[in-house]
């Protein structure tokens, strides 16, 4: 499913919910109540969570809604665990980019970022983060908020 550690996409998919709604014409899934989805490092939660499959089968598209939804994974071997919460997370495999609207957070190593909607491109590590559409958010959050940690220093041993 998904795409960030090489290990995670030949992981099975686990997938718990207390519905499902299935349609392999269309290669969608719907899953609704307490969504949790795992596979390798990957976690998703939410109340509600849609996966859309490619012609090849594969994930390409998963959407978590709830309050709040919940994803984590481990980018990149080496790499601390990524969280990011928020009302709704979309995540676009193909792009290696998550989107997260409506009270998102996303936080790794100790750095955090809070804001309306916050565009995060693993692979690249790039955070876009700002205002979302007008109307799409419960809780408007005009600011930015971060947190960003001093990077370890090496060879700072005391003798």
């Amino acid at each position: 499913m998904a795409s960030a550690l090489p290990s995670d996409s030949e992981q099975p998919i686990h997938i718990q919910a207390d519905t499902a709604d299935l349609d392999d014409k269309k290669g969608t899934a719907i899953y609704r109540g307490d969504v949790v989805i795992t596979q390798g490092t990957l976690k998703i939660t939410g109340h509600t969570v849609t996966l859309v499959q490619g012609k090849n089968g594969d994930v390409e598209y998963f959407k978590s809604v709830g309050n709040q939804a919940y994803y984590e994974q481990i980018p990149n071997e080496g790499d601390d665990l990524l969280k990011a919460w928020g009302n709704t997370i979309e995540y676009f495999m193909p792009k290696d980019t998550i989107v997260i609207t409506d009270q998102a957070k996303v936080s790794q190593s100790g750095n955090t970022t809070r804001g309306e909607k916050i565009t995060y491109n693993i692979k690249q590590e790039q955070v876009n983060v700002g205002r979302a559409q007008p109307g799409s958010v419960t809780q408007p959050e005009p600011r930015v908020h971060m947190v960003i940690q001093p990077k370890k220093k090496s060879g700072t041993e005391h003798e």
